[in-house]
Protein backbone atom coordinates (compact mmCIF):
# COMPACT_ATOMS: atom_id res chain seq x y z
CA UNK A 1 0.00 0.00 0.00
CA UNK A 2 3.20 2.51 0.37
CA UNK A 3 5.83 3.30 -2.24
CA UNK A 4 8.94 5.92 -1.97
CA UNK A 5 7.98 9.40 -2.07
CA UNK A 6 8.20 11.36 -5.38
CA UNK A 7 7.27 14.01 -7.04
CA UNK A 8 3.29 14.13 -8.11
CA UNK A 9 3.22 14.35 -11.61
CA UNK A 10 -0.46 15.31 -13.41
CA UNK A 11 -1.56 11.84 -13.75
CA UNK A 12 -0.40 11.01 -10.07
CA UNK A 13 -1.92 14.10 -8.11
CA UNK A 14 -1.13 13.66 -4.45
CA UNK A 15 -2.01 15.71 -0.91
CA UNK A 16 -0.76 15.03 2.41
CA UNK A 17 -3.06 14.27 5.50
CA UNK A 18 -2.67 14.04 9.23
CA UNK A 19 -2.15 10.00 8.78
CA UNK A 20 0.12 10.29 5.85
CA UNK A 21 0.96 11.22 2.12
CA UNK A 22 -1.63 9.59 -0.42
CA UNK A 23 -0.94 9.37 -4.76
CA UNK A 24 -4.52 9.37 -6.02
CA UNK A 25 -5.45 9.88 -10.07
CA UNK A 26 -6.39 12.09 -12.42
CA UNK A 27 -9.85 11.22 -14.06
CA UNK A 28 -12.75 12.80 -16.16
CA UNK A 29 -10.84 16.42 -15.25
CA UNK A 30 -10.68 16.04 -11.70
CA UNK A 31 -8.35 14.17 -9.03
CA UNK A 32 -9.66 11.34 -7.73
CA UNK A 33 -8.08 9.64 -4.18
CA UNK A 34 -10.01 6.47 -3.20
CA UNK A 35 -9.88 4.16 -0.11
CA UNK A 36 -8.99 6.14 1.86
CA UNK A 37 -9.08 4.51 5.64
CA UNK A 38 -10.72 6.91 8.40
CA UNK A 39 -11.52 4.38 10.59
CA UNK A 40 -9.34 1.10 11.71
CA UNK A 41 -11.36 -2.43 10.58
CA UNK A 42 -14.06 -3.28 12.80
CA UNK A 43 -12.76 -6.62 13.14
CA UNK A 44 -11.15 -8.56 15.85
CA UNK A 45 -11.39 -6.57 18.99
CA UNK A 46 -13.16 -3.98 17.58
CA UNK A 47 -15.65 -5.91 16.00
CA UNK A 48 -19.18 -4.56 16.97
CA UNK A 49 -17.41 -1.35 18.61
CA UNK A 50 -17.28 2.28 17.83
CA UNK A 51 -15.05 3.31 15.44
CA UNK A 52 -11.60 4.25 15.94
CA UNK A 53 -9.29 6.36 14.00
CA UNK A 54 -7.19 5.00 11.61
CA UNK A 55 -3.83 4.72 11.97
CA UNK A 56 -1.34 6.88 10.02
CA UNK A 57 1.40 5.19 7.48
CA UNK A 58 4.34 5.80 6.04
CA UNK A 59 5.51 6.81 2.64
CA UNK A 60 3.16 7.72 0.00
CA UNK A 61 -0.51 5.41 0.19
CA UNK A 62 -1.79 4.56 -3.55
CA UNK A 63 -5.28 5.71 -3.29
CA UNK A 64 -6.32 4.44 -6.66
CA UNK A 65 -8.44 1.63 -6.17
CA UNK A 66 -12.27 1.72 -3.61
CA UNK A 67 -11.91 0.00 -0.87
CA UNK A 68 -13.94 -3.23 0.18
CA UNK A 69 -17.43 -2.97 0.88
CA UNK A 70 -19.00 -4.48 4.17
CA UNK A 71 -20.66 -7.25 4.45
CA UNK A 72 -23.68 -7.04 2.34
CA UNK A 73 -27.11 -8.73 2.14
CA UNK A 74 -28.27 -10.89 -0.20
CA UNK A 75 -30.36 -8.29 -2.33
CA UNK A 76 -29.58 -7.98 -6.07
CA UNK A 77 -26.96 -9.91 -5.49
CA UNK A 78 -24.83 -7.47 -3.29
CA UNK A 79 -23.35 -10.20 -0.88
CA UNK A 80 -20.88 -11.47 -3.43
CA UNK A 81 -19.89 -8.00 -3.55
CA UNK A 82 -18.47 -8.74 -0.17
CA UNK A 83 -18.09 -12.37 -0.30
CA UNK A 84 -14.21 -13.20 0.67
CA UNK A 85 -13.59 -9.40 1.22
CA UNK A 86 -10.92 -7.79 3.01
CA UNK A 87 -11.91 -6.07 6.68
CA UNK A 88 -10.96 -2.60 5.93
CA UNK A 89 -14.29 -1.50 4.92
CA UNK A 90 -14.37 1.64 6.53
CA UNK A 91 -12.65 4.15 3.89
CA UNK A 92 -13.73 7.35 1.76
CA UNK A 93 -13.30 8.41 -1.99
CA UNK A 94 -12.58 12.48 -2.78
CA UNK A 95 -12.95 14.08 -6.20
CA UNK A 96 -11.86 16.98 -6.45
CA UNK A 97 -11.15 19.86 -9.27
CA UNK A 98 -7.80 21.75 -7.42
CA UNK A 99 -6.73 19.35 -4.66
CA UNK A 100 -4.61 22.23 -2.89
CA UNK A 101 -4.94 23.26 0.51
CA UNK A 102 -5.60 26.97 -0.49
CA UNK A 103 -8.97 26.24 -2.62
CA UNK A 104 -11.70 26.97 -0.17
CA UNK A 105 -13.91 24.74 -2.22
CA UNK A 106 -17.59 23.81 -1.04
CA UNK A 107 -18.44 19.97 0.02
CA UNK A 108 -20.56 17.67 -0.87
CA UNK A 109 -20.66 14.45 0.96
CA UNK A 110 -22.61 11.45 -0.30
CA UNK A 111 -24.54 9.01 2.00
CA UNK A 112 -26.02 5.99 0.13
CA UNK A 113 -28.95 4.49 0.86
CA UNK A 114 -30.25 0.82 0.29
CA UNK A 115 -32.24 -0.42 3.12
CA UNK A 116 -29.60 -0.07 5.68
CA UNK A 117 -28.95 -3.59 4.80
CA UNK A 118 -26.72 -2.85 1.60
CA UNK A 119 -25.07 -0.15 -0.20
CA UNK A 120 -21.01 0.79 -0.51
CA UNK A 121 -19.16 3.47 -2.13
CA UNK A 122 -17.73 1.64 -4.91
CA UNK A 123 -20.94 1.51 -6.63
CA UNK A 124 -20.40 3.28 -10.59
CA UNK A 125 -23.63 5.22 -9.80
CA UNK A 126 -21.67 6.98 -7.03
CA UNK A 127 -18.79 8.10 -8.97
CA UNK A 128 -18.17 11.46 -8.34
CA UNK A 129 -16.41 12.67 -11.23
CA UNK A 130 -19.14 14.54 -12.93
CA UNK A 131 -20.89 16.17 -10.30
CA UNK A 132 -17.36 17.59 -8.86
CA UNK A 133 -15.70 18.85 -12.51
CA UNK A 134 -19.04 20.48 -13.28
CA UNK A 135 -19.97 22.22 -10.35
CA UNK A 136 -16.29 23.24 -8.48
CA UNK A 137 -16.50 21.55 -5.81
CA UNK A 138 -14.89 18.46 -3.99
CA UNK A 139 -17.59 15.22 -3.50
CA UNK A 140 -16.98 12.54 -1.19
CA UNK A 141 -18.35 9.23 -0.51
CA UNK A 142 -17.65 6.72 1.74
CA UNK A 143 -18.09 3.11 2.85
CA UNK A 144 -20.46 2.70 6.69
CA UNK A 145 -21.45 -1.14 8.26
CA UNK A 146 -24.63 -1.95 7.39
CA UNK A 147 -27.25 -4.96 8.28
CA UNK A 148 -26.44 -6.78 11.54
CA UNK A 149 -23.17 -5.32 11.69
CA UNK A 150 -24.52 -2.18 11.66
CA UNK A 151 -27.69 -1.52 12.88
CA UNK A 152 -28.95 -4.76 14.91
CA UNK A 153 -29.41 -3.90 18.99
CA UNK A 154 -26.87 -5.96 20.34
CA UNK A 155 -26.53 -6.76 24.20
CA UNK A 156 -22.34 -5.30 24.42
CA UNK A 157 -22.37 -3.50 21.37
CA UNK A 158 -23.28 0.36 21.10
CA UNK A 159 -26.44 0.73 19.53
CA UNK A 160 -26.55 2.75 15.96
CA UNK A 161 -23.17 1.54 14.75
CA UNK A 162 -23.96 2.40 11.24
CA UNK A 163 -24.24 6.13 12.25
CA UNK A 164 -21.30 6.27 14.71
CA UNK A 165 -19.21 5.24 11.38
CA UNK A 166 -20.88 8.18 9.41
CA UNK A 167 -20.07 10.41 12.14
CA UNK A 168 -16.42 9.18 11.86
CA UNK A 169 -16.33 9.91 8.36
CA UNK A 170 -17.63 13.12 8.56
CA UNK A 171 -15.17 13.77 11.59
CA UNK A 172 -12.17 12.47 8.54
CA UNK A 173 -13.77 15.41 6.39
CA UNK A 174 -13.22 18.51 8.86
CA UNK A 175 -9.63 17.02 9.84
CA UNK A 176 -8.44 16.66 6.34
CA UNK A 177 -10.62 17.64 3.41
CA UNK A 178 -8.71 21.36 3.41
CA UNK A 179 -5.65 19.39 1.90
CA UNK A 180 -7.89 18.04 -1.00
CA UNK A 181 -9.24 21.78 -1.63
CA UNK A 182 -12.28 21.48 0.56
CA UNK A 183 -13.17 24.36 3.19
CA UNK A 184 -14.30 22.02 6.58
CA UNK A 185 -16.63 24.70 7.43
CA UNK A 186 -18.74 24.39 3.88
CA UNK A 187 -20.09 20.66 4.24
CA UNK A 188 -23.15 19.35 2.55
CA UNK A 189 -24.29 16.26 3.45
CA UNK A 190 -26.87 14.76 0.74
CA UNK A 191 -28.36 11.12 0.79
CA UNK A 192 -30.88 8.97 -0.77
CA UNK A 193 -33.45 6.35 1.04
CA UNK A 194 -31.56 5.28 4.34
CA UNK A 195 -28.84 8.04 3.51
CA UNK A 196 -31.41 10.49 3.87
CA UNK A 197 -32.50 8.68 7.18
CA UNK A 198 -29.33 8.73 7.95
CA UNK A 199 -28.84 12.65 7.20
CA UNK A 200 -32.08 13.22 9.16
CA UNK A 201 -31.05 11.14 12.04
CA UNK A 202 -27.27 13.11 11.65
CA UNK A 203 -29.30 16.38 12.23
CA UNK A 204 -30.24 15.81 15.72
CA UNK A 205 -27.24 13.98 17.25
CA UNK A 206 -25.23 15.83 19.49
CA UNK A 207 -22.17 13.89 18.18
CA UNK A 208 -22.83 15.20 14.66
CA UNK A 209 -23.28 18.78 15.75
CA UNK A 210 -20.98 21.17 14.10
CA UNK A 211 -19.74 18.74 11.20
CA UNK A 212 -22.15 19.71 8.08
CA UNK A 213 -23.73 23.26 7.35
CA UNK A 214 -26.08 22.07 5.03
CA UNK A 215 -28.06 19.08 4.06
CA UNK A 216 -30.11 17.58 1.66
CA UNK A 217 -32.15 14.49 2.41
CA UNK A 218 -34.05 12.80 -0.91
CA UNK A 219 -36.86 10.30 0.33
CA UNK A 220 -36.86 10.09 3.87
CA UNK A 221 -37.84 6.93 5.27
CA UNK A 222 -40.06 7.01 8.42
CA UNK A 223 -38.77 4.10 10.08
CA UNK A 224 -36.90 4.70 13.25
CA UNK A 225 -36.83 1.32 15.95
CA UNK A 226 -37.44 1.39 19.66
CA UNK A 227 -34.90 -0.43 21.32
CA UNK A 228 -37.35 -3.27 22.38
CA UNK A 229 -38.56 -3.17 18.82
CA UNK A 230 -34.81 -3.23 17.18
CA UNK A 231 -33.40 -6.10 19.98
CA UNK A 232 -36.49 -8.44 19.10
CA UNK A 233 -35.73 -8.38 15.87
CA UNK A 234 -31.58 -8.81 16.78
CA UNK A 235 -33.16 -11.61 18.59
CA UNK A 236 -34.76 -13.57 15.30
CA UNK A 237 -31.12 -13.00 14.22
CA UNK A 238 -28.89 -14.81 16.01
CA UNK A 239 -31.79 -17.61 16.95
CA UNK A 240 -30.97 -18.50 12.83
CA UNK A 241 -27.47 -18.90 13.88
CA UNK A 242 -28.45 -21.17 17.19
CA UNK A 243 -26.58 -18.08 19.15
CA UNK A 244 -27.58 -15.08 21.73
CA UNK A 245 -28.22 -11.61 20.20
CA UNK A 246 -25.13 -10.45 22.24
CA UNK A 247 -21.73 -9.06 20.75
CA UNK A 248 -19.40 -11.61 21.93
CA UNK A 249 -21.76 -14.44 20.00
CA UNK A 250 -22.47 -13.00 17.13
CA UNK A 251 -18.50 -12.14 16.61
CA UNK A 252 -17.92 -15.67 16.59
CA UNK A 253 -19.36 -15.71 13.11
CA UNK A 254 -17.41 -14.58 9.77
CA UNK A 255 -18.70 -11.05 8.65
CA UNK A 256 -18.90 -12.41 5.10
CA UNK A 257 -21.55 -15.43 6.52
CA UNK A 258 -23.33 -12.95 9.02
CA UNK A 259 -25.80 -11.22 6.59
CA UNK A 260 -27.32 -14.44 5.36
CA UNK A 261 -29.14 -14.66 9.16
CA UNK A 262 -30.78 -11.23 7.91
CA UNK A 263 -31.72 -12.47 4.98
CA UNK A 264 -33.44 -15.52 6.28
CA UNK A 265 -35.41 -13.39 8.83
CA UNK A 266 -36.38 -10.54 5.95
CA UNK A 267 -37.66 -13.53 3.88
CA UNK A 268 -40.06 -14.80 6.46
CA UNK A 269 -41.01 -11.43 7.87
CA UNK A 270 -44.73 -12.11 7.07
CA UNK A 271 -45.00 -14.52 9.76
CA UNK A 272 -43.18 -11.88 12.11
CA UNK A 273 -46.54 -9.60 11.68
CA UNK A 274 -48.21 -9.98 14.71
CA UNK A 275 -44.96 -10.00 16.71
CA UNK A 276 -42.82 -6.56 15.10
CA UNK A 277 -46.33 -4.79 12.96
CA UNK A 278 -45.29 -2.50 10.44
CA UNK A 279 -41.90 -3.68 9.81
CA UNK A 280 -42.68 -7.04 9.36
CA UNK A 281 -45.24 -6.75 6.70
CA UNK A 282 -43.15 -4.18 5.10
CA UNK A 283 -40.30 -6.59 5.16
CA UNK A 284 -38.04 -3.78 6.56
CA UNK A 285 -35.63 -5.63 9.25
CA UNK A 286 -32.88 -2.87 9.66
CA UNK A 287 -33.52 1.12 11.14
CA UNK A 288 -31.29 3.21 13.14
CA UNK A 289 -32.72 2.75 17.26
CA UNK A 290 -33.85 5.73 19.24
CA UNK A 291 -32.12 4.25 21.89
CA UNK A 292 -31.86 7.76 23.97
CA UNK A 293 -28.13 7.94 23.32
CA UNK A 294 -26.31 8.02 19.88
CA UNK A 295 -29.87 9.07 18.74
CA UNK A 296 -31.48 10.41 21.55
CA UNK A 297 -35.04 10.97 20.15
CA UNK A 298 -36.75 10.87 16.73
CA UNK A 299 -35.19 13.18 13.97
CA UNK A 300 -39.06 15.20 13.58
CA UNK A 301 -38.85 15.51 17.12
CA UNK A 302 -35.15 16.44 17.55
CA UNK A 303 -35.85 19.03 14.58
CA UNK A 304 -38.89 21.03 16.01
CA UNK A 305 -37.08 21.17 19.45
CA UNK A 306 -34.53 23.41 17.32
CA UNK A 307 -32.00 20.72 17.09
CA UNK A 308 -31.20 21.56 13.30
CA UNK A 309 -32.32 25.07 13.23
CA UNK A 310 -28.87 26.27 12.37
CA UNK A 311 -28.21 23.86 9.25
CA UNK A 312 -30.01 24.37 6.11
CA UNK A 313 -32.03 22.01 4.71
CA UNK A 314 -33.32 20.86 1.14
CA UNK A 315 -35.84 17.51 1.43
CA UNK A 316 -38.34 15.97 -0.69
CA UNK A 317 -39.49 12.54 -2.18
CA UNK A 318 -40.11 11.34 -5.56
CA UNK A 319 -43.86 10.90 -7.12
CA UNK A 320 -43.96 7.59 -7.32
CA UNK A 321 -41.74 5.74 -4.48
CA UNK A 322 -43.00 2.52 -4.26
CA UNK A 323 -43.67 1.40 -7.82
CA UNK A 324 -39.98 0.13 -7.82
CA UNK A 325 -40.69 -1.67 -5.11
CA UNK A 326 -43.68 -2.99 -6.01
CA UNK A 327 -41.38 -4.42 -9.28
CA UNK A 328 -39.05 -5.89 -7.07
CA UNK A 329 -42.01 -7.65 -4.68
CA UNK A 330 -43.61 -8.61 -7.62
CA UNK A 331 -46.89 -6.65 -6.76
CA UNK A 332 -46.87 -4.48 -9.69
CA UNK A 333 -49.68 -4.89 -11.58
CA UNK A 334 -51.02 -7.66 -9.22
CA UNK A 335 -52.82 -5.88 -6.71
CA UNK A 336 -56.12 -6.67 -5.72
CA UNK A 337 -59.00 -5.04 -4.22
CA UNK A 338 -57.59 -7.38 -1.02
CA UNK A 339 -54.35 -6.58 -0.95
CA UNK A 340 -55.51 -2.46 -1.59
CA UNK A 341 -57.83 -2.55 1.59
CA UNK A 342 -55.05 -4.05 3.44
CA UNK A 343 -52.18 -1.64 2.91
CA UNK A 344 -54.73 0.95 3.77
CA UNK A 345 -55.83 -0.55 7.22
CA UNK A 346 -52.02 -1.09 8.09
CA UNK A 347 -50.02 1.97 6.45
CA UNK A 348 -52.92 4.55 6.83
CA UNK A 349 -52.70 7.27 8.72
CA UNK A 350 -55.01 6.50 12.29
CA UNK A 351 -58.39 4.36 12.74
CA UNK A 352 -59.98 6.61 9.53
CA UNK A 353 -57.00 6.61 6.90
CA UNK A 354 -58.68 3.95 4.83
CA UNK A 355 -61.82 6.50 4.50
CA UNK A 356 -59.58 8.74 4.08
CA UNK A 357 -57.78 7.42 0.91
CA UNK A 358 -61.19 6.46 -0.77
CA UNK A 359 -62.59 9.65 -0.13
CA UNK A 360 -59.58 12.00 -0.95
CA UNK A 361 -59.12 9.54 -3.79
CA UNK A 362 -62.29 8.87 -5.47
CA UNK A 363 -61.39 7.53 -8.55
CA UNK A 364 -58.34 5.45 -7.86
CA UNK A 365 -57.97 1.73 -8.01
CA UNK A 366 -56.99 -0.76 -6.11
CA UNK A 367 -53.02 -0.32 -7.53
CA UNK A 368 -52.79 3.60 -7.40
CA UNK A 369 -54.48 3.29 -3.54
CA UNK A 370 -51.50 0.67 -2.51
CA UNK A 371 -48.96 3.03 -4.38
CA UNK A 372 -50.34 5.83 -3.09
CA UNK A 373 -50.43 4.90 0.87
CA UNK A 374 -46.90 2.74 1.00
CA UNK A 375 -45.43 5.32 -0.62
CA UNK A 376 -46.94 8.38 1.32
CA UNK A 377 -46.02 6.25 4.74
CA UNK A 378 -42.56 5.02 3.58
CA UNK A 379 -40.88 8.17 2.02
CA UNK A 380 -43.26 11.10 0.83
CA UNK A 381 -44.91 11.80 4.15
CA UNK A 382 -42.33 11.39 6.67
CA UNK A 383 -40.13 13.30 3.93
CA UNK A 384 -42.53 16.68 4.06
CA UNK A 385 -42.56 16.27 7.86
CA UNK A 386 -39.75 16.87 8.34
CA UNK A 387 -39.31 20.16 6.22
CA UNK A 388 -42.25 20.88 8.72
CA UNK A 389 -40.34 20.09 11.94
CA UNK A 390 -37.08 21.96 10.63
CA UNK A 391 -39.73 24.75 10.28
CA UNK A 392 -41.23 24.18 13.56
CA UNK A 393 -37.77 23.99 15.43
CA UNK A 394 -37.21 27.89 13.80
CA UNK A 395 -35.02 26.27 10.91
CA UNK A 396 -35.36 27.12 6.94
CA UNK A 397 -36.25 24.25 4.48
CA UNK A 398 -36.63 24.12 0.65
CA UNK A 399 -39.26 20.86 -0.19
CA UNK A 400 -38.96 19.48 -3.73
CA UNK A 401 -40.38 16.56 -5.52
CA UNK A 402 -39.16 14.58 -8.52
CA UNK A 403 -42.36 14.30 -11.19
CA UNK A 404 -40.41 13.57 -14.06
CA UNK A 405 -41.45 9.72 -15.58
CA UNK A 406 -38.56 7.78 -16.42
CA UNK A 407 -38.72 5.79 -19.60
CA UNK A 408 -36.63 2.90 -19.20
CA UNK A 409 -39.14 -0.29 -18.30
CA UNK A 410 -41.07 0.92 -20.85
CA UNK A 411 -42.14 3.79 -18.48
CA UNK A 412 -44.18 1.84 -16.11
CA UNK A 413 -42.13 3.26 -13.30
CA UNK A 414 -42.66 6.65 -13.69
CA UNK A 415 -41.01 9.00 -10.82
CA UNK A 416 -39.76 5.99 -8.54
CA UNK A 417 -37.62 5.32 -5.70
CA UNK A 418 -34.35 5.71 -6.90
CA UNK A 419 -34.58 7.77 -10.11
CA UNK A 420 -32.80 10.97 -8.48
CA UNK A 421 -29.35 9.25 -7.45
CA UNK A 422 -28.27 9.02 -10.99
CA UNK A 423 -29.95 12.80 -11.53
CA UNK A 424 -28.16 13.70 -9.09
CA UNK A 425 -24.82 12.41 -9.60
CA UNK A 426 -24.98 12.79 -13.92
CA UNK A 427 -24.39 9.13 -14.11
CA UNK A 428 -26.97 8.61 -16.29
CA UNK A 429 -25.67 5.45 -17.95
CA UNK A 430 -24.30 3.48 -14.56
CA UNK A 431 -25.50 0.99 -12.19
CA UNK A 432 -29.47 1.38 -12.12
CA UNK A 433 -29.99 4.26 -14.11
CA UNK A 434 -29.56 2.39 -17.39
CA UNK A 435 -32.90 0.55 -16.25
CA UNK A 436 -34.64 3.45 -15.13
CA UNK A 437 -33.51 5.85 -18.18
CA UNK A 438 -32.54 3.95 -20.76
CA UNK A 439 -29.14 3.22 -22.09
CA UNK A 440 -28.76 5.97 -24.34
CA UNK A 441 -30.23 9.09 -21.95
CA UNK A 442 -32.12 11.52 -24.03
CA UNK A 443 -31.93 15.36 -24.31
CA UNK A 444 -34.70 15.97 -21.64
CA UNK A 445 -32.77 13.10 -19.40
CA UNK A 446 -29.64 15.25 -19.57
CA UNK A 447 -31.39 18.52 -18.80
CA UNK A 448 -33.44 17.60 -15.69
CA UNK A 449 -29.90 15.98 -14.11
CA UNK A 450 -28.02 19.51 -14.94
CA UNK A 451 -31.37 21.02 -13.12
CA UNK A 452 -30.87 18.50 -10.56
CA UNK A 453 -27.23 19.31 -10.35
CA UNK A 454 -26.84 22.95 -10.44
CA UNK A 455 -29.71 22.90 -7.72
CA UNK A 456 -26.95 20.56 -5.23
CA UNK A 457 -23.90 22.54 -5.68
CA UNK A 458 -25.72 25.70 -5.74
CA UNK A 459 -26.97 25.14 -2.43
CA UNK A 460 -23.77 23.56 -1.22
CA UNK A 461 -22.00 26.97 -2.27
CA UNK A 462 -24.87 29.86 -1.27
CA UNK A 463 -27.22 27.72 0.37
CA UNK A 464 -30.06 28.79 -2.89
CA UNK A 465 -31.01 25.59 -4.71
CA UNK A 466 -32.67 27.99 -6.65
CA UNK A 467 -36.41 28.20 -5.24
CA UNK A 468 -38.14 30.17 -2.16
CA UNK A 469 -37.90 28.05 1.58
CA UNK A 470 -41.14 26.49 2.06
CA UNK A 471 -43.94 28.09 4.22
CA UNK A 472 -46.89 26.64 6.35
CA UNK A 473 -48.99 28.92 4.04
CA UNK A 474 -48.03 29.12 0.64
CA UNK A 475 -45.93 25.98 0.75
CA UNK A 476 -44.19 25.99 -2.11
CA UNK A 477 -42.73 23.07 -3.90
CA UNK A 478 -39.43 22.65 -6.70
CA UNK A 479 -40.90 19.92 -9.07
CA UNK A 480 -38.02 18.15 -10.85
CA UNK A 481 -39.76 17.82 -14.20
CA UNK A 482 -39.07 18.46 -17.66
CA UNK A 483 -39.53 22.11 -17.29
CA UNK A 484 -39.29 22.46 -13.93
CA UNK A 485 -41.21 24.42 -11.87
CA UNK A 486 -42.77 25.87 -8.82
CA UNK A 487 -46.20 25.69 -7.11
CA UNK A 488 -47.72 24.93 -4.25
CA UNK A 489 -47.43 21.22 -2.73
CA UNK A 490 -48.52 19.20 -5.64
CA UNK A 491 -49.50 16.27 -2.80
CA UNK A 492 -51.70 18.30 -0.75
CA UNK A 493 -54.64 15.43 -0.45
CA UNK A 494 -52.01 12.91 1.32
CA UNK A 495 -50.36 15.78 3.23
CA UNK A 496 -53.90 17.09 5.01
CA UNK A 497 -55.08 12.98 5.69
CA UNK A 498 -51.71 12.78 7.45
CA UNK A 499 -51.45 16.36 8.99
CA UNK A 500 -51.52 14.73 12.65
CA UNK A 501 -49.56 11.88 12.70
CA UNK A 502 -46.69 11.54 14.72
CA UNK A 503 -43.32 9.63 13.05
CA UNK A 504 -42.62 8.25 16.58
CA UNK A 505 -40.15 5.06 16.89
CA UNK A 506 -41.67 2.10 16.04
CA UNK A 507 -42.81 -0.36 18.87
CA UNK A 508 -42.37 -4.06 19.55
CA UNK A 509 -46.79 -4.69 19.32
CA UNK A 510 -45.81 -7.38 21.07
CA UNK A 511 -44.83 -6.31 24.41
Amino acid sequence: MTSAASEPTATEPEVRIAAGALRGSAEKGVAVFRGIPFAEPPVGALRFAAPRPARGWDGVREAVAYGPPPPQAGYFGMDALSRGAASDWLTVNVWSPEPHPGAGLPVLVWIQGGAYAIGTSGQPEYDGARLARDGGLVVVTFNYRVGIEGFAQLRGAPANRGLLDQVAALEWVRDNIRAFGGAPDRVTVFGQSAGAGSIAALMGMERAAGLFRRAIAQSVPGTFYSPALAADIATAFAAELGLRPTAADLATVAPDRLPAAGDAVAAKSASFAERWGLPARAAIPFAPVVDGDVLPVTPWQALAEGAGRDIELVVGHTRHEQRLLMLIDGTLGQVTDDRAAAALRDFGPGPDGADGYRAGFPTAGPEELYERVRSDWLFRMPSVHLAEAQLAGGGRAHLYELTWDAPGMGGVLGACHGLDVPLAFGNLGSGQAGALIGESPSPAAEELSAAVRAAWTGFAAHGDPGWPAYDSEQRLTRLFDTPPSVTPYPEETSRRLWRHHTFAALPLPAS
